[in-house]
């Protein structure tokens, strides 16, 4: 474990048994006895965050190294198909039909839709962390296969099958590992960095391929590239390995001391500091929510569960619309474009879409810390949807298909709107999906629903990436038109359904989406407007409500956890009760509120 292997300055030896509240556990003071001292910034009652530590940001770096082998698995298969010893060895006659491009292409996506799936149950059955290494060290399996292909193309499209399952299960394991690990007031920017490794693993691919394929004229045109990709695995598998577990998921296994002391090295404070206690309680009072409806519980209430229908789907919807914004279809006319401007070689313009991606994504990096998820996600997708409907119409009414040198007009004005297409993606949708995802859970169900929006990520991936070549050989730049409007109805979803997370703590946002906090506003909600205790009086998962460290007691027989309430209604702010206000929020026989 290295670096988190210390022993702090300051430690905490009391033991905190499991299933305990934070007002019974010895070393877990009750969020609402913490003093701050005198010089600790508090807003709203809680505690602001510690400085950026230097040990947050190298766990993150490293996890998203996961993000780096899905950019050069995805990317290096385009220089693939163009090579010549890899098409005289699996093409038909010299030239890939559209089925057999597509099922090599294609079938990668499949297997990461698989192995997003099951990762869900092997973060929760051994951890985040182990499960990051184990994917890593099975996608190495695919590299074999795929490099050791001799002249049956199917054996290669298997290989990525069996590499794609790795992939999948680290689509899923290190945004979710990043999420829970790292200090709120950088998480954004750390799980958006799993983007940004995405774009460099891609440019990378685009590079190793331009090299490789003019410097031999054999298998090792492809075979070095493809190598390549079990290194990048190794590094990341072996790496993670001296890193710690999920602080969240080892409180949840039990393993309290290990959760707290990775939380304060992460943070850079003592493990009984302020910020920690408040982190822990926190953590505390969601298991003692989640504990009052029973430990046991099915993996249908990641749709039955206290507003989980609503945030499951949501989820989903957002990472399939990363694949419908069409970024995909933008690279696919990449060579058409530019062989109006004279540059032919396909290579070429590969590394220069791929360029403006990576240089993009690090700009965005800069702009997530400072601007909310959702202005970014609304104005980018107006921007995608701008930049297609222009793509779409100049594609097919001005420039010429047959002979596009002879439209140079057009392709240059195609040029500059797939720059700017590029730019829009990789600022906003392109690495603010995974981070919104990673945030809209509550712990309990995070993997299973992680699992299920990353799958249709990937699902929508697969069918882009098999059927455009049929499709575009119908309708050619018309087919943008289908992403445009998938932008438009993006920004609708985004400005309706999702809550502003930026700074907010993954125990608050959970907080947020079970008290239905209006989305358009949410970017002003504190958690003052709980009443005088603030975050510290509410613990919301199953409904399950603490009034003044006193629980409330539960209905008889109510195996939800619903509490028993009278139908007094009161507003948003608790010095102001009045009939009537405040819709869905009804008050308990004490003051503590709960959506109905």
């Amino acid at each position: 474990m290295g670096l988190f292997n210390r022993k702090p300055a300051t430690a905490v030896t009391e033991k905190h048994s499991q299933g305990a509240s934070p007002s019974e556990t010895p070393g877990i003071t009750p969020a609402a006895s913490i003093h701050a001292p005198e010089d600790a910034p508090i807003a709203n009652g809680r505690i602001e965050d510690a400085p950026t530590t230097w040990i947050a940001c190298t766990l993150g770096g490293i996890a998203s190294m996961g993000g780096f082998i899905f950019g050069y698995e995805s990317g290096q298969i385009g220089g693939f198909l163009a090579m010549s010893d890899y098409i005289a060895r699996f093409s038909e006659n010299g030239k890939f039909s559209p089925a057999r491009q597509g099922t090599i292409v294609g079938l990668l996506c499949i297997g990461t839709l698989i192995g997003c799936l099951i990762s869900g149950v092997l973060s929760d059955k051994f951890g985040r962390k182990w499960t990051i290494c184990g994917s890593s060290l099975f996608y190495i399996v695919g590299v074999i296969i795929e490099v050791t292909s001799e002249h049956v193309w199917a054996q290669f499209a298997i290989g990525r099958l069996v590499g794609g399952l790795g992939i999948g299960a680290l689509s899923v394991s290190v945004p979710m590992y990043q999420s829970e690990s790292v200090p709120k007031n950088i998480r954004g920017v750390m799980v958006s960095s799993y983007q940004l490794m995405i774009t460099l693993g891609i440019w990378t691919a685009y590079m190793v391929n331009y090299g490789t394929e003019a410097a031999y004229s054999n298998s090792a045109q492809w075979r070095i590239p493809n190598g390549l990709s079990a290194l990048w695995a190794l590094i990341l598998g072996g790496a993670i390995a001296f890193m710690p577990e999920s602080p969240r998921y080892a409180y949840r296994a039990g393993r309290h001391e290990e959760a707290r002391n990775t939380m304060a090295r992460l943070q850079g404070v003592a493990p009984d500091s302020p910020l920690i206690e408040q982190e822990i309680n926190d953590i505390e009072e969601k298991i003692q929510a989640e504990n009052a409806a029973g430990e046991v519980h099915s993996i249908m209430e990641v749709f039955t569960g206290p507003r989980m229908l609503y945030r499951t789907l949501l989820g989903m919807v957002l990472q399939a619309g990363q694949q419908l914004t069409g970024a995909n279809f933008f690279f696919y006319y990449g060579t058409t474009i530019f062989a109006s401007t004279g540059i032919s070689n396909s290579y070429v313009t590969s590394i220069i879409l791929g360029s403006v991606n990576v240089g993009a994504t690090v700009a965005a990096l800069f702009i997530i810390k400072r601007v909310g998820r959702r202005v970014a996600l609304m104005v980018g997708a107006l921007w995608m949807f701008g930049c297609l409907l222009i793509y779409a119409f100049v594609g097919r009414f001005l420039l010429s298909l047959d002979d596009p040198m002879s439209t140079p007009v057009a392709g240059k004005v195609l040029i500059v709107f797939t720059c700017l297409f590029i730019c829009a993606f990789a600022i906003t949708w392109g690495p603010l999906v995974w981070a919104v995802v990673s945030e809209l859970y509550p712990a309990r169900y995070r993997a299973p629903c992680m699992a299920l929006a990353t799958a249709s990520n990937w699902l929508f991936n697969f069918l882009i990436s098999f059927f455009t070549t049929f499709i575009t050989n119908k309708i050619h730049y018309l087919y943008g038109l289908v992403f445009a409007v998938s932008c438009l109805g993006l920004f609708f979803v985004v400005f309706f359904f999702v809550i502003e997370s930026k700074d907010r703590s993954l125990e608050e946002i959970d907080t947020m989406y079970i008290l239905k906090v209006n989305p358009i506003t949410s970017a002003k909600w504190s958690p003052a407007n709980l009443g005088p205790e603030g975050m510290n009086g509410l613990a919301t998962d199953k409904l399950f409500l603490k009034n003044g460290g006193r629980d409330i007691k539960k209905q008889e027989g109510n195996s939800q956890g619903l509490m028993e309430h009278d139908e007094r209604t009161y507003p948003e702010n608790p010095a102001e009760p009045k009939e009537g206000a405040a819709k869905g929020v009804v008050a308990t026989s004490g003051d503590a509120k709960v959506t109905a």
